[in-house]
C-alpha cells in the first residue's frame, strides 16, 4: 500500500488537486505496479506565512 504525502502552499483549486491526485495515482499504478485502490494520498496545504526558505517566510518573498 503506497502512502504518499504532498505538502504544498495553499492556492490551488479543487480541480487542480483532483488532477494531481489522479496523475500521481496513475504513476504508482503504471510504474509502481500498485492497484489504484491501494494508493493512499494525503494532501496538506499550508499558508505562505507557515513556510520559510533561507530564513525568510514565503509570504515575505
Amino acid at each position: 500500500m503506497p502512502e504518499i504525502q504532498i505538502d504544498m502552499l495553499k492556492g490551488r483549486s479543487h480541480e487542480q488537486i483532483k488532477q494531481i491526485v489522479k496523475d500521481i495515482t496513475a504513476v504508482m499504478v503504471k510504474d509502481g505496479k500498485a492497484k489504484p485502490e491501494a494508493v493512499h494520498i494525503v494532501v496538506r496545504e499550508f499558508e505562505a506565512n507557515h513556510y520559510a526558505l533561507g530564513g525568510v517566510l514565503k509570504s515575505d518573498m
